[in-house]
């Protein structure tokens, strides 16, 4: 393995990281909603109100957040346009 291999791994493993540092400084909503993600693949702004079981308002609140710093994705649902799917991003 060269030194190119070994920095570039290096590399790798601190961006995956950042992601999670990005989390670490956010409220304790925005990090539950992280995790809840985590371990479902994809779900809308009502199934995380309901997996976390916090109010609608704070899971928009902690999807705003997490959405500022970059680790989760939203796409529109296909079967209802009005809802959006989120989908972490962090490993």
């Amino acid at each position: 393995m060269s030194a190119s291999d070994i920095q570039s791994a290096d590399t790798d493993s601190e961006h995956e990281t950042s992601g999670w540092d990005a989390v670490r400084d956010l409220p304790p909503s925005a990090k539950l909603v992280a995790k809840v993600l985590e371990y479902n693949d994809t779900l809308t702004q009502s199934q995380l109100a309901e997996e976390t079981l916090l109010p609608p308002r704070t899971v928009r609140y902690a999807l705003s957040r997490l959405e500022d710093v970059g680790v989760i994705d939203s796409r529109f649902s296909f079967s209802d346009a009005r809802k959006r799917i989120y989908t972490l991003r962090v490993e």
